[in-house]
């Protein structure tokens, strides 16, 4: 049966280096996914394509079809985004599974509609911080917060995300790695909502993806429990988390 396969979590925790990943090494399971097209307020980046990456739409247009039944919407970052689930049920109708890649705040709009409901899905969170990391530092006893180490995580991976990319970095570029890294905890707090989370260290400024050809440590160990969910079957290393575990403010 087609399912809505959806991959989560914050940004520069891997994502994307999975999903190319499970391309690379598992084609057959990569060749059953068609990415689901978002609408997205913002203007295109160098090398993004209307109708591929995004449909750009002006913010006033999104706010408008947001209104209308079947469409998820979600501020993402400052940028509006929306989902409109018969997109995702024409792709079932090819006889795909329909996948999205991103934040998880789409996710959770969509799992609000009654018309999700109808549709088989596979909902997976890629996590910095493993649940027992998570239950240290929440202990007393640590003097700490995961309210203050966690953007010192995700600060430390964008930059060294961003330095591969570019060798000077711009105001803009450091001020969209403080947008992303206050994002962070928040979407961590959707984790319980998916069905699987699974821990990753190694972000996308990692080299452990594709430095040594075959993907090393926690990528690895990623790439291999997200093939064997879409198999249908549950590695171990993947975990489900209570709603307490991250509480909000």
């Amino acid at each position: 049966m087609n399912r809505f396969v959806m991959l989560s979590g914050p940004s520069c925790v891997g994502k994307g280096p999975l999903y190319s990943a499970l391309r690379k090494f598992y084609p057959d399971l990569a060749g059953r996914l068609k990415q689901a097209v978002l609408y997205n307020s913002r203007d295109p980046r160098p090398g993004e394509q209307e109708g591929i990456d995004y449909y750009f739409r002006p913010r006033a247009e999104i706010e408008e079809l947001a209104k209308e039944p079947g469409f998820a919407s979600a501020i993402v970052r400052g940028d509006l985004q929306a989902l409109e689930i018969n997109s995702i049920k024409a792709i079932l109708d090819q006889d795909k599974d329909a996948f999205f890649e991103g934040n998880p705040f789409i996710p959770a709009k969509l799992s609000e509609l009654k018309e999700l409901k109808e549709i088989p899905t596979l909902k997976v969170f890629l996590a910095p911080l493993s649940k027992e990391e998570i239950l240290f530092l929440k202990d007393p006893l640590q003097r700490t917060s995961l309210e203050r180490l966690l953007p010192d995580i995700m600060r430390r991976k964008l930059l060294r995300r961003t330095k591969r990319q570019k060798i000077n970095l711009s105001l803009k570029d450091l001020e969209n790695i403080e947008k992303r890294v206050a994002s962070a905890i928040i979407e961590l707090r959707d984790a319980w909502k998916f069905d699987y989370v699974i821990p990753n260290h190694d972000g996308e400024d990692s080299e452990h993806w594709d430095a040594f050809y075959y993907p090393i440590g926690d990528a690895r160990k990623a790439l291999l429990s997200f093939a064997a969910l879409l198999q249908e079957e549950i590695p171990p290393g993947v975990e489900q988390w209570e709603k307490e575990l991250v509480p909000g403010p």
